[in-house]
């Protein structure tokens, strides 16, 4: 009866109008986390492949060495002057030095 004294009914917003709030969100989302988490990972995995003999790198424990030699999925890191221990690649964290050359 209200919507005959008004002359006119509500219009239903259509399913876009619905969804378009939850979908702007999920842009910003995907711009502000998920895109530079995924940018982040990739120069990992570039820095992991490249990692050579002499290169000094720390770990994801805080070990700061310098590798000795390079295999598949292990490195041996020289922490001391005859200290060398073996790591997994995936728990370099970073390079901290440019190579020593040999």
């Amino acid at each position: 009866m209200i919507q005959m004294l008004i002359g006119q009914t509500a219009q239903q917003p259509s399913l876009f109008q619905m969804l378009l709030p939850f979908l702007i969100v999920l842009g910003i989302f995907y711009v502000l986390v998920i895109l530079p988490q995924s940018r982040a990972e990739k120069r990992h995995r570039e820095m992991l492949q490249s990692l050579k003999k002499g290169d000094r790198v720390v770990t994801v424990g805080g070990l700061m060495g310098e590798i000795t030699r390079v295999e598949e999925k292990t490195v041996n890191l020289r922490v001391a002057r005859d200290v060398v221990v073996k790591v997994e690649k995936s728990a370099v964290k970073a390079k901290i030095g440019e190579s020593s050359g040999n």
